[in-house]
C-alpha cells in the first residue's frame, strides 16, 4: 500500500476545498441531521446540482454509466475534503446498487437522476420491531399480477425531509429461513397507501415512521432476484460502514477544540498549557488519524477489486466509539457551556458538541455507535467473518 497521494488528487483535493469554501450558502454544521426546512432543503438541493455540474456526484461511476471513472482513491479524497467543511453527505448508497444488479430499466431511469441530483432517496431498512437484528424485519410484499403489494411500517428514515424515492427491504417469502426471503424494492413516496408521520429526536431533529397500507409497487422496482434482497442490503451496508467522513469530521472538530483550548483562559492561562488537556489531546489526534488510515485501507482495497467486509465493519466501530469519546472530551473542556443549544449566543463552537454529543454520544450507547449497525453487531461480524469464531 502506498500511503501517498499523487499530485493529481492533491491538487484536486486542493480545488475541492476551496470550491466548497465557495459555494456552500450557509453553514450547514450547525444543522442536526440534515436541514429540514422547504427553503433549507432547496439550497442543499441547490448546492447538490452545483457538483452534479461539476460531475463530481459520479466521480467513482464506471463511464458506461455517465460517471467520471475516476478511482477509489479520487473518490475518497473527495468524501473526505467535503465531510471535513460538513458538507452533508449526498446519497451514495443505491447507485453502486443499481449498477451492480440493477436491470437495464432501472440503470437508464434511475443513474442519470440520480447523476444530475434529481432525485433525493431515503432508506427503508429498521422498522419499529426490527433495527439490530436486520433479518427479522415484517414489512411484505405479496405479488399480485404485475405488482407487489406492500404491507407494514419503516422508521428512523428521511421521508419527513421530502424524500421522493425510498430503497428498501421487504419479506417476499415468509417460509424461507431467516436471513432469506427477503428482497430489495425501490418504492416511490407519493403512491396510495403511503402515510408518513414526523417523529420528534432529542436534540430537536426528527426522523420519519412511514407506514404501507396495501402499497402496490410494480415489478419492474425489484432490485437483483427475488428473496436475494438481504446480500443486496448487505452490500449496501458494507458501502455505509466505511466511508471516511466520520474521522473527516472528527478532525475537523478536534482542529476546533485545538482553537478553544489556544484561545480561552482559565485561572490565569490558557487551556491549551495543561498538560492533561495537551495529553488528552493528543491521544484524540493518535485515534482519529487510527481512524482515517483504517478508512483508506477500505478505499485502497476496494481499489484493487477486494469487498472489504470485516474491514468495513472495523472502520464502522472504530470509527463511531472515537467519535463518541471525542464528543466526550470536547463536553469536559467546554464544561457548562457546552451543554448550550446551537441557538444560545453563549454557545461555543456554535453549540455543535451539544448537538453532537445529544445526537451521538448521548448515555452509554450514543445514536453514533447504533446507526448502520450497532457496536456489536459489527464485533459480531469482526468474530466471526475475520477471526473465524462461531456465532454465539
Amino acid at each position: 500500500m502506498d500511503f501517498r497521494f499523487s499530485d493529481e488528487d492533491v491538487a484536486f483535493g486542493r480545488e475541492v476545498a476551496e470550491f466548497v469554501d465557495r459555494e456552500l450558502p450557509w453553514d450547514w454544521r450547525t444543522y442536526h441531521i440534515e436541514p429540514e426546512e422547504p427553503e433549507d432543503r432547496l439550497l442543499m438541493r441547490r448546492f447538490q446540482k452545483k457538483l452534479a455540474e461539476r460531475g463530481w456526484l459520479t466521480l467513482g461511476w464506471p463511464e458506461e454509466c455517465g460517471g467520471q471513472g475516476a478511482s477509489h482513491i479520487r473518490q475518497m479524497v473527495f468524501n473526505e475534503e467535503t465531510a471535513y467543511r460538513g458538507v452533508p453527505a449526498v446519497e451514495g448508497l443505491v447507485a453502486p446498487i443499481l449498477m451492480t444488479y440493477g436491470t437495464d430499466y432501472q440503470k437508464e431511469y434511475f443513474l442519470p437522476r440520480i447523476a444530475r441530483a434529481e432525485i433525493t432517496w431515503c432508506q427503508g431498512y429498521s422498522e419499529p420491531d426490527s433495527g439490530s437484528d436486520l433479518a427479522s424485519l415484517q414489512t411484505r410484499a405479496v405479488k399480485d399480477g404485475d405488482d407487489f403489494v406492500v404491507t407494514g411500517s419503516k422508521i428512523w428514515n428521511g421521508a419527513h425531509a421530502g424524500a421522493e424515492w425510498m430503497f428498501m427491504l421487504v419479506r417476499t417469502d415468509l417460509d424461507a429461513p431467516k436471513h432469506r426471503g427477503i428482497s430489495f424494492l425501490l418504492m416511490e413516496m407519493d403512491l396510495p397507501g403511503i402515510s408518513i408521520k414526523s417523529v420528534p429526536m432529542m436534540w430537536g431533529a426528527h426522523r420519519a415512521l412511514v407506514t404501507f397500507d396495501r402499497v402496490r409497487v410494480p415489478k419492474r422496482n425489484l432490485v437483483g432476484e427475488l428473496n436475494r434482497g438481504w446480500y443486496l442490503g448487505a452490500e449496501s451496508l458494507d458501502i455505509e460502514r466505511s466511508g471516511i467522513g466520520v474521522p473527516a469530521r472528527g478532525r475537523r472538530l478536534l482542529d476546533e477544540l485545538v482553537k478553544f483550548c489556544k484561545d480561552t483562559v482559565r485561572n490565569g492561562r490558557p487551556l491549551a498549557e495543561d498538560p492533561v488537556i495537551r495529553s488528552r489531546l493528543a491521544n484524540m489526534a493518535v485515534e482519529l488519524e487510527t481512524s482515517r488510515l483504517v478508512c483508506y485501507n477500505v478505499g485502497w482495497m476496494q481499489s484493487r477489486g477486494v469487498t472489504p467486509n470485516k474491514e468495513a465493519s472495523i472502520a464502522k466501530l472504530f470509527g463511531s466509539e472515537v467519535t463518541v469519546r471525542l464528543l466526550g472530551l470536547a463536553m469536559q473542556l467546554l464544561g457548562l457551556y457546552g451543554q448550550l443549544e446551537p441557538d444560545s449566543k453563549w454557545a461555543p463552537l456554535q453549540g455543535r458538541v451539544e448537538n453532537g454529543y445529544m445526537r451521538l454520544a448521548f448515555g452509554p450507547i450514543g445514536a453514533g455507535t447504533v446507526g448502520a449497525g450497532t457496536s456489536e453487531i459489527q464485533r459480531n461480524i469482526i468474530a466471526t467473518r475475520g477471526l473465524g469464531l462461531p456465532r454465539g
